[in-house]
């Protein structure tokens, strides 16, 4: 059996939240927490709610009438989800940013205000509740500011990552069909200027909100600065039911447009349940996690932060070296998310060489499969636990995850979380150790609904009979003879590239439009030992071209950088006589990736 690598003492588990509240609700353990909480659903969430000090225009009737796979949470109520984001002493620090290498801490009550102007900026412009206004750039006090704004105004945020192509920018707006995109003219990434308003302008944007970082650009008449769009406070939040959207986020499927799944009112419950009692937020943590509001972990933030009355640190340039993992140490953060391929980053670099994170008690991944070696080091170079996480946007957080009340081990989780449970079935619906998972609803934060797909054919249609109703996530999951579980990539063909989900067949539609490319699959394969998946390539050549394997990994890059995402670089192009495929035509991704040694 491996070894764990953090093993909580006496004190961490007497500060732990979910001690103090399985002592109050009379039980022993985190294991018989658990049990009471999917055993009785209704009582958990509403006793999440009372933690969270959610505030209700008109309280609920019920917490959960209707079946699991239909549930109808919080059935009467009215409320504005980010007023309560807002609540709180207003002397105490909401946001510590460091941007162009200076540090700005903003106070609860200062957040509060700013994020009100905004909502009478949205008031003034003629938008109404139920409008939707894009956000597309970093994750800074601008974007906090618009986005909380947004959702105080009754209107729905759509999120779009910096880093997508004008391509991939214009089918989120064709999808949304948002009033406007906020944005900043550039970004500025390790010295590198990168345009921003000149993207989402190529992308179609029909009107934008423009922060001013002191690049040149030229606004268009239809367009306005975001200081000219902010307006006076005065206006009051605009109460919504449980189930009204309040973002629009975007997650791939196996094929076409990426899937819209709007999260609720609701949603943002979720994610601040699992960051007080998986990643253990209390009122006091300064809370960091380097991503985007492109991404689940962006509004993920903010939530599980601000609901649990702590602070969260942005950072505005890239998170790989010591830049950050000084600022991480100076802004005092003590709960840190990542990605595993920042672990690995800070140690080629040396990045935490003769850094102070005395402070940091808490480490948490998500995004991609983690290397054991890098976590067991990083868990020993900082004195904290991994709090391995792993879940959707579909989800609006994890369905497993670690705790700080028992012993982290690199690589695995230790528990589904709190409020839901899980299955993992064979090829023929039985249960087994090693093969699909599928979630026990119902669990606040689960989607119920798709903009653009059908949700019922997605997630619930074909399950496997069972005792209990399954919705399909998609993943393939290992239960190990600890109880703990390993993840082991996507049943479908959909892959995680350093955190962001892709489907093979976006990645071939690109790679394929290089001439002289008759076929490609394209397959995502753990490194030796485990860890983040890499792009390999398998290409089948048309018989008039004298394309060779180095030669073709440039051009595929560059389709991949301009019409997809730059941030998804090929590890390999391997070319092959022919695909295999199966019976049906079928090409047998799985087969690809088992064979490949490189």
């Amino acid at each position: 059996m491996t070894e764990p690598a953090w093993t909580p003492d006496e004190a961490a588990i007497r500060h732990a939240n979910v001690t103090a509240t399985a002592a109050r609700l009379g039980l022993s353990s985190f294991r018989e927490f658990h049990q009471w909480s999917i055993e009785n659903r209704s009582s958990f969430w509403a006793d999440v709610i009372d933690q969270l000090g959610i505030n209700f225009e008109r309280p609920p009737d019920e917490i959960l009438p209707g079946t699991p796979l239909d549930p109808e949470w919080l059935s009467g109520a009215r409320f504005n989800i980010a007023a309560s984001c807002l609540d709180g002493d207003p002397d105490r620090p909401a946001i510590v940013h460091r941007r162009n290498g200076a540090d700005l801490t903003v106070a609860r009550g200062e957040l509060r205000d700013l994020c009100f102007r905004f909502a009478a900026g949205f008031a003034s412009a003629g938008f109404r509740p139920g409008d939707g206004v894009a956000i597309a750039m970093i994750m800074n006090l601008e974007s906090i500011v618009a986005y909380l704004g947004t959702v105080l105004a009754g209107g729905v945020v759509v999120s779009i990552a910096d880093s997508f192509s004008p391509a991939e920018i214009e089918t989120r707006l064709r999808v949304t069909e948002p009033v406007a995109v906020v944005t900043q003219d550039r970004i500025v990434r390790l010295g590198k200027e990168l345009p921003m308003f000149d993207k989402v302008v190529a992308a179609g944007a029909e009107r934008c909100i423009v922060v001013d970082t002191g690049g040149d650009v030229v606004l268009r008449r239809e367009d306005i600065a975001w200081d000219d769009f902010m307006g006076d406070d005065g206006v009051g939040a605009v109460p919504r039911e449980a189930s009204a959207p309040t973002n629009i986020l975007f997650s791939s499927g196996t094929t076409g447009d990426p899937k819209a799944i709007p999260w609720s009112q609701i949603t943002p419950l979720k994610a601040a349940m699992d960051g007080r009692y998986h990643q253990d937020i209390h009122a006091d943590d300064v809370v960091a996690w380097p991503t985007n509001l492109g991404w689940m972990m962006g509004p993920w933030l903010i939530y599980a932060a601000l609901l649990n009355g702590a602070a969260f640190a942005l950072y505005d340039d890239a998170p790989t070296d010591r830049g950050f993992t000084s600022f991480v140490a100076d802004a005092g953060v003590t709960v840190l998310g990542l990605v595993p391929s920042l672990a690995a980053a800070w140690r080629a670099g040396g990045a935490l060489d003769d850094v102070d994170w005395s402070r940091v008690r808490v480490l948490s991944s998500t995004g991609e499969a983690s290397n054991p070696v890098d976590y067991r080091w990083l868990m020993g170079r900082v004195g904290a636990p991994v709090i391995e996480y792993v879940g959707g946007t579909e989800i609006g957080g994890a369905y497993l995850a670690g705790t700080v009340v028992e012993p982290a081990f690199p690589s695995q989780f230790t528990t589904p979380t709190l409020g839901l449970d899980v299955r993992i079935l064979d090829d023929e619906g039985r249960p087994t150790n090693n093969g699909e998972l599928f979630i026990v609803p119902p669990s606040i934060g689960l989607s119920t609904e798709l903009l653009n797909q059908d949700h019922e054919a997605v997630y619930t249609a074909g399950v496997p009979d069972a005792d209990v109703p399954l919705r399909r996530h998609g993943d393939h999951m290992e239960r190990l003879d600890s109880g703990n579980f390993r993840a082991l990539g996507r049943i479908d063909d959909t892959m995680n590239l350093g955190g962001i989900k892709v489907s093979s067949a976006d990645l071939e539609r690109v790679i394929t439009s290089v001439p002289g490319v008759a076929e490609a699959a394209a397959v995502a394969v753990p490194p030796p030992g485990g860890g983040p998946g890499r792009l390999v390539v398998f290409a089948v050549i048309a018989s008039d071209s004298e394309w060779d394997a180095p030669g073709l990994q440039d051009p595929m890059q560059a389709a991949i950088r301009r019409d997809l995402n730059p941030l998804f670089r090929i590890h390999e192009v391997v070319i092959l006589d022919a695909l295999p495929r199966t019976a049906s035509q079928k090409v047998m991704r799985r087969s690809l990736r088992s064979s490949y040694d490189g």
